[in-house]
């Protein structure tokens, strides 16, 4: 498995990209987790199969209907399963942002 922290930035809070990308995941059978941070950017952790992975980062360049993304950062690193996808609650910003 592989593991893709992501930093997603422009006009993405507010705009149902959590549920988006949750949905989006779910459906790619991805597992991991989204959340807002607090400089207005979503965070997201993607784990599976690369090339699957990669499709969602695709997806998540345009994301919802109202989201404006401006950039993705990506940090590729071996793969721990989580089970399922889950949104969790909005946390701080910092250098360490996976959690």
């Amino acid at each position: 498995m592989t593991r893709a922290e992501v930093i997603i930035r422009g006009h993405v809070q507010g705009v149902g990209y959590r549920a988006w990308t949750q949905r989006t995941a779910q459906a790619l059978s991805l597992q991991g987790w989204v959340r807002n941070l607090e400089d207005r950017t979503v965070q997201a952790v993607f784990v599976g199969p690369r090339a699957t992975i990669e499709e969602m980062l695709q997806r998540c360049h345009d994301g919802p209907r109202l989201a404006q993304v401006e950039g993705i950062e990506i940090s590729w690193r071996p793969g721990d399963e989580p089970s399922g996808f889950e949104i969790r609650p909005t946390a701080r910003a910092g250098p360490h942002r996976s959690g």
